[in-house]
């Protein structure tokens, strides 16, 4: 009994000592910072004046820097969400999962059954919480890709038609990059403008989104693009590389589906197997009792 009332003292000076260490400012180490340095991602020049929904997570990257994995950083990229609101979804889900047990932990108090477990459970919750996010987004991952490579397509044609009303492959790319607000178009749209403020041709800036994401048709757009300077006619070779484009991403998505669809035949055989127990347990416990 002596030990079961300091679990809660434990747990209440344990979760200061966490709340103290989340407070502190940490220093960065300087290949982190140079890493963060070199990053192509668009940094926030005014932190203080972030976003409504950002507000909480800009708050949390000023006070503990962090460096994302490649992986976060790429599904963070294609799907448009910045650093400081995936920190301020962190947050609040970290929130809400310390909140929502110690609620019920004091009303326990206030009904006369007070309990250290809702206490334990709340600091359990905000570490789940904390992590669910990175979790949620990494589970995405296929989703993301399979999207961004649906939305390059349809660059592609968009691209094939302007190339086909007598633009040039620059004009071709810039006209097309700004008809759609869509994430992979303003990824591309950015790295055009880079291009043109560098004044270089946009070829190799394409390819290095397409290396950076992951998306190998974006490469061989740029592979594409790239034979404008040597002469050759675009219009038949963009058309017939998308529909090879197209035929392979068909291709993924019916694997996709069959593989669904296989993951699925356990849960369509349970029926029938409960079912036939149905029928087959009587006639056996029958002949057992005999």
């Amino acid at each position: 009994m002596t030990a079961l009332a300091l679990v809660p003292g434990m747990l209440i000076v344990l979760g200061a000592f966490w709340a103290v260490l989340a407070f502190r400012p940490e220093f960065v180490r300087l290949d982190d910072a140079l890493a963060a340095l070199g990053s192509e991602a668009p940094q926030d020049p005014t932190p203080g004046a972030a976003p409504r929904g950002e507000r909480w997570g800009a708050w949390w990257l000023r006070r503990r820097p962090v460096v994302v994995s490649a992986v976060t950083e790429r599904a963070l990229e294609l799907k448009g969400r910045s650093l400081a609101r995936h920190y301020s979804l962190k947050l609040g889900a970290a929130g809400l999962g310390f909140g929502l047990p110690l609620a019920v932990g004091v009303a326990a108090v206030a009904l006369g059954r007070p309990t250290p477990l809702p206490l334990l459970i709340s600091l359990l919750g905000a570490v789940v919480g904390f992590v669910l996010p990175d979790v949620a987004l990494r589970g995405q991952g296929g989703d993301l890709t399979s999207d961004a490579t649906e939305s390059l397509l349809t660059f592609f044609d968009l691209v094939t038609l302007e190339r086909l009303a007598n633009q040039s492959a620059t004009q071709s790319l810039h006209a097309a990059a700004t008809l759609s607000d869509n994430t992979v178009f303003a990824h591309v749209r950015a790295a055009l403008e880079r291009a043109r403020l560098e004044q270089r041709m946009p070829y190799a800036e394409l390819k290095l989104l397409g290396q950076r994401l992951e998306l190998p048709a974006l490469v061989d757009l740029a592979d594409v693009m790239r034979l404008d300077e040597s002469g050759a006619a675009l219009s038949g070779t963009l058309r017939a590389r998308v529909r090879e484009l197209r035929d392979a991403h068909l291709t993924e998505v019916k694997m996709a589906a069959n593989r669904v669809s296989e993951r699925m035949t356990i849960f369509m055989a349970i029926p029938s197997l409960l079912f036939g127990l149905i029928f087959l347990v009587p006639p056996i416990l029958t002949l057992i009792s005999r």
